[in-house]
């Protein structure tokens, strides 16, 4: 039995359609992100499962106890769900331990000290439980909403752009502990953000949301590796798409060689008339173009931004088109410089085009955050 079962959910704002017929699974002590640019349903789906909206078709389930269906909801004080919001809500009034204990209205004096005692040792704020929020840094704060949060101990935790408040630091730093915590107290929870390192680096399953639709439930590898569809491929990671042919069920080739695919072409499924021949759109990341000194195959940088570890080159090949490689910073070349580059990759990811050989203009995705 699933921790938190979604079935067929529907929400819409008048004649609007903001969430259609989402469906997903979310195990005990597991961490779900809904990732997707801003207006896709995300945070709406978000409150249908807090409570704060009604449904207008499916179902929701926590613990296999019906919450939500359409006409009916059970309130969101009776779900025993946590909530972090993304401007942490803290009472400003109040010290960091008034605002930690406050959900603990079932324990005495003693019992709700060490409840908050414990909860604070937990977020790596022990001392800290006279102080205000306003005395607190952004990511102190984020803390102690959390602690907050989980004092109640309640049956999920829902975390709203939680760090979206923070410097990028701070952000990538916290989301790990953040993570550490969760799995530490075991407890199921359900991340919204737009910006894929934090769903990255924080959950076991991400559900990749565009128009109010999930496109795909996956674990972040396989988002990344394997998307099922343009729209995936289009929002996670970078990248080129560059034309090529298939030759067989297994390979396909581009402008830099011959690919051989561990996954069923896209063009070959459920299409009879697609076979060699068969123009493709091939999706290669910048991990997928290794900088190599003997090889052959020469590439011009066009471009390159340094990014301390690595540095993302822009690179030229003879066509014309323009390719990303990620290379270890010691590998320091200039603007002009023409340099050795191979293929190395593990999946192909390829989608249907009308487009042969390799004809037509590549298209360059690029990064969200």
């Amino acid at each position: 039995m699933a921790h938190l079962e979604l079935t067929d959910i529907v929400q819409r704002y008048g004649a609007q359609t903001v969430v259609d017929r989402v469906s997903l699974r979310v195990e005990t002590g597991s961490i779900a992100c809904l990732l997707g640019p801003s207006g896709c349903g995300k945070t709406t789906l978000l409150r249908c499962i807090a409570g704060f909206e009604a449904i207008a078709g499916g179902e929701i389930r926590l613990q296999g106890c019906l919450v939500s269906r359409s006409g009916w909801r059970l309130p969101p004080e009776q779900r025993k769900i946590g909530m972090v919001f993304q401007d942490y809500a803290l009472f400003p009034h109040l010290t960091v331990a008034a605002n930690v204990g406050f959900g603990l209205f079932d324990l005495d004096s003693e019992a709700r000290r060490r409840r908050v005692n414990e909860l604070l040792a937990t977020v790596g704020l022990s001392g800290e439980g006279g102080r205000f929020p306003h005395e607190l840094s952004g990511g102190q704060q984020q803390r102690v909403a959390l602690a907050r949060a989980l004092a109640p101990n309640p049956q999920l935790i829902l975390l709203d752009e939680p760090f979206s408040n923070l410097d990028v630091d701070l952000r990538e730093r916290l989301s790990l502990e953040v993570r550490d915590i969760l799995k530490g107290q075991n407890i199921t929870a359900v991340l919204v953000t737009h910006d894929q390192h934090e769903a990255f680096a924080i959950a076991d399953h991400i559900g990749v949301m565009v128009n109010g639709a999930i496109q795909q439930w996956d674990t972040p590898y396989r988002i990344y590796h394997q998307p099922v569809n343009r729209l995936v491929a289009d929002f996670v990671g970078q990248g080129v798409f560059m034309p090529g042919t298939v030759i067989d069920d297994s390979r396909v080739e581009v402008e830099l060689g011959v690919l051989e695919s561990r996954l069923p072409l896209e063009c070959r499924q459920g299409c009879d008339a697609c076979g060699k021949g068969c123009g493709v759109e091939v999706l290669l990341r910048p991990d997928d173009i290794v900088h190599d000194d003997r090889s052959d195959l020469q590439a011009e940088v066009r471009h390159k931004a340094f990014r301390g570890a690595e540095i993302l080159y822009t690179l030229r090949l003879a066509s014309g088109v323009d390719v990303l490689s990620l290379v270890p910073s010691h590998h320091n070349h200039a603007v002009g410089e023409r340099i050795g580059i191979r293929l190395d990759v593990d999946h192909v990811v390829a989608f249907k085009t009308p487009t042969r050989a390799f004809g037509g203009v590549p298209q360059t995705i690029q990064f969200h955050r």
